[in-house]
């Protein structure tokens, strides 16, 4: 007998719908999966003849063939479990399957007691479901809150083969699962051990890491050890706006794939924020493997990825992330195909000014102006074009550190930075991007327009601090998120006098 099932592969953030066919014939006994399959999907001939013994039914004793079409497109993983199973099942008769199967994807990996068990990428697989306009899911029910989170498609979670197989016996064995509202998820408070008011100094880095909240904009953090370049990265975190629904959804996709959600935590709540050791490979930060997996960059994606001791890294590693600190996503070719993962996140880097840790310019520096320059030279001119805010974090004097009076809390700042992220919003509705960092250059001409005295100003700056075209936009942008930040639709001379005063500093003299 001949039997016809639906499901769903995942390769990066793309699916393909799979048609399981399954045929039954006389002779030897075997067991044969084909269609391009990897290694998990053939170990799945194991998992399927024991979950099905041990549920109670009769395994097939002739010959089992399985297609997994299309026959080019390549399949990975146990996600395919539960489909084969019910298609052996329904072919033998030991159940019947409705006729209309056309509108219904199954998922899920089976052990050998027949239990069904949690897949990754669940989230991104449902919500492609719902967009190519099937009905129902099945899901293991380790992923039912994961799944829920998408509206407008039936989700059931067995826990066992048994249970989905009496659900087309007895249809009141198993119900939908209610869906989960995002909007009370994403709007419960969050505590973090860090604040802005516990911040001794630096006033000029956490202005700075203000605009960079408020404009989506990269900051690189330069000083001694102990000016408090760590704490300043770490608090950062407590600034940002709250996610919206969109965005919680697109990151909660990234972290399916790579298998960081689970039953407890189905959605993320908070912005990412990744923190990378100086050790990391450029393949970890960007992503790859297979099947492919998102990097550091792509988990980063609508948050920000800290790159502490930034100096230290290899320069072919920093190398990687200039392409995506442009484009906002991350292309990944290999032989197998070219795979694409989103990677719209802020770079916050920190870094000594020399080898020895100090300013050139302080008694306590020994290293040598060689030692200097080849230190600096690990940061190339492309990528420090791409950071929009190069800030000197000096040491904070006593005074200050003494000081038991509390400053402004992130709860304050992170307000102003929701209240400029909203007069964004308004303005790019319609053009598909979310804040000012993501404009490209028509748009910055139409939105950052300035006067005469101010175009002068810009001229000069760029004529004698030998700035790029890249750098003269990225100031434009700059200024453009200073002056959302004083609910200003005009931009002013102080607006781009402030984001030129964000420039350069690495190249300092005093460095």
């Amino acid at each position: 007998m001949l039997a016809k099932i639906k499901s769903l592969s995942l390769v990066a953030l793309d699916t393909e719908i799979i048609d399981i066919e399954i045929d039954l014939h006389r002779g030897m006994p075997s067991f044969q999966i084909v269609g391009l399959t990897d290694t998990s999907i053939q170990e799945s001939k194991e998992r399927v003849r024991s979950a099905i013994k041990n549920s109670g039914f009769e395994f097939p004793r002739g010959k089992i063939v399985v297609n997994l079409a299309p026959a080019n497109v390549r399949k990975s993983g146990a996600r395919f479990d539960l489909p084969i199973a019910l298609g052996i099942l329904h072919a033998m008769g030991q159940i019947t399957l409705p006729q209309n199967l056309e509108q219904t994807i199954f998922l899920g990996e089976l052990s050998f007691t027949g239990e069904l068990r949690g897949i990754s990428g669940i989230l991104p697989t449902v919500s492609s479901a719902k967009d190519l306009k099937f009905h129902e899911i099945f899901v293991p029910w380790q992923n039912a809150k994961e799944a829920s989170l998408i509206n407008d498609i039936k989700v059931f979670a067995p826990k066992t083969l048994r249970e989905a197989c009496e659900y087309f016996i007895d249809k009141s064995t198993l119900f939908p699962i209610e869906s989960t509202p995002l909007e009370n998820l994403i709007q419960q408070k969050i505590d973090y051990a860090y604040d802005f008011q516990h911040i001794k100094g630096n006033e000029q880095a956490k202005r700075a890491l203000e605009i960079a909240a408020a404009g989506g904009h990269n900051i690189l953090l330069v000083g001694p050890p102990g000016s408090g370049k760590t704490m300043l990265a770490q608090s950062f975190a407590t600034i940002l706006p709250r996610l919206t629904i969109q965005e919680s959804l697109d990151i909660t996709k990234v972290h399916s794939i790579a298998g960081l959600t689970n039953e407890k935590n189905p959605v993320l709540c908070k912005r990412p924020f990744r923190t990378v050791h100086h050790t990391a490979s450029g393949v970890s930060i960007v992503g790859g493997g297979n099947p492919p997996k998102p990097g550091e960059i792509s988990l980063a994606h609508r948050g920000v990825l800290f790159l502490d001791e930034f100096a230290e890294f290899s320069q072919k590693t920093l190398e990687v992330l200039r392409q995506p600190l442009e484009d906002g996503k991350i292309q990944i070719s290999r032989a197998s195909g070219s795979f694409s993962f989103p990677a719209q996140f802020m770079l916050v880097a920190a870094m000594n000014p020399t080898p020895c840790g100090y300013f050139p310019s302080d008694p306590k520096c020994t290293s040598k102006p060689h030692e200097i320059l080849r230190y600096q030279n690990k940061l190339s001119g492309p990528l420090l074009d791409r950071i929009d805010l190069h800030i000197e974090v000096p040491l904070v004097p006593f005074e200050k550190l003494s000081d038991m009076e509390k400053g402004e809390n992130s709860e304050a700042v992170r307000l102003r930075v929701e209240n400029s992220r909203e007069i964004q919003q308004k303005r790019f509705k319609k053009l598909g991007i979310t804040c000012n960092s993501e404009m490209n250059s028509p748009l910055v001409k139409q939105f950052c327009q300035v006067d005469k005295a101010t175009e002068q100003i810009l001229k000069t700056a760029v004529e004698q601090m030998n700035l790029s075209g890249r750098t003269y936009f990225r100031i434009l942008k700059l200024a453009r998120t200073i002056a959302d930040l004083e609910n200003s639709e005009k931009l002013t001379m102080n607006h781009v006098a402030e984001a030129l005063q964000y420039r350069n500093k690495l190249n300092n003299e005093d460095l």
